[in-house]
């Protein structure tokens, strides 16, 4: 496309991917705000955000999957770091990161599953794509790393006596506050004149298999407009397939219960990321993720469910029962988590390719028409690989193709 002729790039969804691709966009060479319109496309009337990108656990590694991605995403991270203050501004540090087996306590109390009301145990697909060494245990996340029963000496909030195994993960492995994160990507964004614009997408509208708008459903005066548009990105997550003509996209979302903690005031939580299997007193089984964050706030997750996916990302229900498993099982282990105080209950939703592989990042102009970009289906993995998909995503509607690496097996028409 010459550089004299107008783009009109829409993003829908502004959650990390969304928001991410917003950035570097504006920071692509032949960007100008003259001559390129960013407008990222949010239903939620809270802002950016919303959804997983601001509610997950915030992990970044090199061990992660798929590789062709990981590979340009970590280092990206880690730039973006150091040119914007990550570690002040978003909470980015490396962590140490590991599987942990052992024992909990008995709190005196029922503990239930961590599975929230209304829907049955799923799967957040933590290790699909992962090559385990053989004989691992099925919960253990290692690529290769030694297990052991030696209790790491500086892990000072989980009991040692616990312990009965521990196998670190062989690979740097960082973290982002992920709600910082995406809320500093849209604000550097909007720095550069992209737009934030709230609505809900309802449609694409095309002319001759070319994109020429997306309709959406104002909530500022409660009708449905177009936004002109040469591009349009895909990255609505869990609720892609909700949207015309992208109702064919194998997307299933897994909804995931988790809860922030905060220590008493004394305590310092060392830097911590632990996937966990804990054998409660009453004999189940939970596998708890627990991460430590700087200003010693701990986040944990439980289980997955398949709960309905609600129409839009506020109406989404938390179970405090679930979210009270969550706490129960983590405070098994730990004494600074069960003398702590809760901060948040909350419940989001993860997009995962149902038919396997993943995520989905490419041009669709055979199905959608011309100028139709996808960017979803990120899993758990979605704050680890934002860099990596938005600087892909920024290559291809800008330069016309991909030059950071071979992304073939994560294109649209594999999994159409």
């Amino acid at each position: 496309m010459p550089q004299t002729e107008q783009r009109n790039i829409v993003i829908i969804g502004g959650g990390i991917i969304g928001c991410t691709t917003a950035y570097y966009l504006t920071r692509h060479k032949s960007y100008s705000p003259s001559t390129t319109k960013i407008t990222v496309l949010e239903a939620s009337a809270h802002g950016v955000a919303q959804g997983a990108s601001g509610k997950a656990g915030g992990l970044v590694a090199k061990w992660a999957y798929p590789r062709e991605i990981v590979d340009i995403s970590f280092p990206e991270h880690v730039k973006l770091a150091e040119e914007h203050n990550g570690t002040a501004r978003w909470g980015w540090r490396t962590v140490k990161c590991g599987s942990w087996e052992g024992i909990g306590e008995d709190l005196s109390r029922e503990i239930g599953t961590g599975v929230g009301k209304g829907g049955k145990r799923k799967s957040l697909e933590k290790t699909l794509g992962l090559d385990p060494e053989p004989g691992l245990s099925s919960g253990s996340m290692s690529r290769g790393g030694h297990a052991t029963r030696v209790h790491p000496h500086d892990l000072n909030w989980v009991k040692e006596h616990l312990t009965e195994s521990y196998e670190p993960m062989p690979g740097a492995t960082a973290q982002v506050h992920p709600y910082l994160f995406t809320t500093s990507m849209m604000e550097l964004s909007t720095e550069k004149g992209a737009t934030l614009l709230q609505g809900s997408a309802t449609s694409i509208e095309r002319e001759k298999g070319q994109v020429v708008g997306v309709r959406y459903d104002d909530p500022t005066d409660h009708t449905s407009k177009v936004l002109p548009a040469t591009h349009v990105i895909l990255a609505a997550g869990a609720w892609s397939p909700c949207i015309p003509p992208f109702t064919n996209l194998p997307i299933s979302a897994t909804r995931a219960h988790s809860v922030t903690i905060h220590p008493k005031p004394n305590v310092t939580i060392a830097p911590y990321v632990l996937f966990t299997e804990v054998k409660l007193p009453h004999g189940d089984l939970v596998q708890p993720e627990i991460y430590a964050r700087p200003d010693n706030e701990v986040y944990a997750c439980g289980p997955g469910d398949d709960s309905r996916l609600p129409g839009n990302v506020d109406d989404v229900e938390v179970d405090p029962a679930a979210c009270e498993s969550v706490w129960q099982h983590v405070a098994s282990i730990s004494q600074e988590f069960r003398e702590g105080t809760i901060e948040k209950r909350q419940a989001c939703f993860l997009p995962t390719v149902s038919v396997g592989g993943g995520p989905i990042i490419g041009e669709a102009p055979q199905k959608y028409g011309k100028g139709v970009y996808i960017a979803t289906g990120h899993t758990c993995w979605g704050i680890c690989n934002a860099p990596g998909t938005a600087k892909v995503m920024a290559e291809l509607i800008m330069d016309g193709k991909i030059h950071s690496g071979n992304l073939k097996k994560l294109a649209p028409s594999r999994f159409l």
